[in-house]
C-alpha cells in the first residue's frame, strides 16, 4: 500500500466511523424520546433506559454501517475534490481506477467492522436489552428467551412457549408447576392457548401429569382455563425478532420453523439479507465515487454529495419495500435480498465508466 492509498483508506475510515457515531446518537435521541413513556413501569428507571440504549446501540451501528460508509466516503472525497487533493494525486500517478481500489479497500474493512458487530455482538447484546426492558417493566417474569421458545417465571409455575403467533395466541406451550420443596408437581402441555382478557388464557389439547413420590398420573382434556398474569403484550417485546440472530442462528432457526412445518419466509429473507450487507457497503461506496471524483465537470461537490445522499437513501427505501412484497407474495429471498444490490451496483458501475471516460 502507498502513502496516497492509505491517505485516502485512514480518511475515509474516520469520515465513515465518525457519520457512524453522529447517526447512531441521533438513533438512539429517538430511541430514548420513544422509551420514556414506559418510564415509571415496575422498576423501569432511566438508569435501565440508559441500559437499554447502550445494548441496542450495536445493532443500530450494524443497520447504519451501509449509511455510514456512503455519508463518510462522500464527506472525505468531496472535501478531497474540493480542495482539489484528487487531482493532485492523479498528477502524481495515482489513477481513477486506483483511488476506487483505495476507497474499496476502506470498504473491505468497514465490512469486516460490519460482520463482527453484526454477527458476535449485536444479537447477543440485543437480546440483553430485550430482557432488561422486559424483566424491569414486568418484575423479573421473564427467566430466559432463546430462540427455540421462551422461559417464563409466575410463583411456583415455570412456562415455556415455543410459538407465539401473529394474533397474540400461543402454541405448544408448557406448564411446570413445582411445590414448597421445589420438586415438579404438576405437568401442563397444551397445543393452544387463546387469551380470553380478563387474566384468562383457554388452554386447548391438553394433556397433564401429576407426579408425586408415590406414583405418576396422566389425563387429557379438550380445554380448560388458565388463570395467568402473562399477557399478550409481555410476550410481543420478547418473541424472536429475526433482526435479533446472527447469521447462523438465523439459519439455524430457518431449519427449527421448517422441521415444525411453520413460516420461515422472514427468517430466510432476514438471512440473505445478512449475506447480502457486505455487498451493500461497498456498493454504497461505489455510488459516493462517480459524484467526487469527476471535479472537472462544471457541478459543485454539495450538488454531488446531495445527488449521492439521495440514491443512498433511496436505495434503503427501495430494498425494504422489496423485501415486504417479497414476504407478501412468498417470493424467493435470495432474489429479493439480492435484486436491489445488484441495480445499485449497475447503476454505480455504469456510472464509474463515465467518470472514466
Amino acid at each position: 500500500m502507498n502513502v496516497l492509498t492509505g491517505y485516502i483508506v485512514r480518511e475515509i475510515l474516520k469520515g465513515s466511523l465518525v457519520a457512524a457515531l453522529l447517526l447512531l446518537t441521533l438513533f438512539n435521541l429517538f430511541t430514548f424520546s420513544d422509551q420514556l413513556k414506559d418510564l415509571g413501569k415496575g422498576h423501569y428507571g432511566l438508569t435501565e433506559i440508559f441500559y437499554y440504549l447502550a445494548l441496542t446501540s450495536p445493532s443500530v451501528f450494524y443497520e447504519l454501517m451501509p449509511a455510514s460508509a456512503l455519508l463518510g466516503s462522500l464527506f472525505i472525497l468531496g472535501a478531497m475534490g474540493n480542495n482539489r487533493e484528487l487531482i493532485a494525486m492523479r498528477a502524481a500517478g495515482l489513477s481513477i481506477l486506483g483511488i476506487i481500489r483505495a476507497v474499496m479497500l476502506a470498504g473491505m474493512i468497514l465490512v469486516m467492522i460490519s460482520i463482527l458487530v453484526g454477527e458476535f455482538v449485536a444479537p447477543v447484546a440485543e437480546r440483553a436489552a430485550q430482557m432488561v426492558k422486559v424483566n424491569a417493566v414486568d418484575e423479573g417474569r421473564v427467566v430466559m428467551n432463546v430462540k427455540y421458545g421462551l422461559w417464563l417465571r409466575e410463583g411456583k409455575k415455570f412456562i415455556n412457549v415455543r410459538k407465539i403467533q401473529d394474533d397474540g395466541n400461543l402454541g405448544d406451550i408448557s406448564i411446570y408447576e413445582l411445590d414448597d420443596q421445589r420438586r415438579l408437581r404438576y405437568s401442563t402441555h397444551a397445543e393452544k392457548a387463546v387469551f380470553q382478557g380478563n387474566q384468562q388464557w383457554k388452554l386447548e389439547g391438553i394433556k397433564q401429569s401429576s407426579i408425586s413420590t408415590e406414583q405418576m398420573t396422566a389425563s387429557a382434556q379438550n380445554e380448560q382455563v388458565w388463570q395467568s398474569t402473562v399477557a399478550p403484550d409481555l410476550l410481543e417485546i420478547v418473541v424472536v425478532n429475526s433482526h435479533d440472530l446472527s447469521m447462523y442462528d438465523l439459519a439455524m432457526y430457518v431449519d427449527f420453523l421448517k422441521d415444525n412445518h411453520q413460516k420461515s419466509h422472514e427468517f430466510e429473507l432476514a438471512f440473505w439479507g445478512r449475506v447480502v450487507n457486505p455487498l451493500v457497503v461497498l456498493v454504497m461506496l461505489l455510488v459516493s465515487a462517480p459524484f467526487v471524483i469527476g471535479v472537472k465537470r462544471g457541478i459543485n461537490v454539495g450538488a454531488r454529495m446531495m445527488i449521492g445522499v439521495v440514491i443512498g437513501m433511496g436505495f434503503n427505501i427501495i430494498d425494504k419495500i422489496v423485501g415486504h412484497i417479497g414476504l407478501i407474495y412468498d417470493l424467493n429471498p435470495p432474489l429479493m435480498a439480492v435484486t436491489p444490490s445488484l441495480t445499485v451496483l449497475a447503476l454505480a458501475l455504469f456510472a464509474l465508466s463515465r467518470v472514466q471516460a
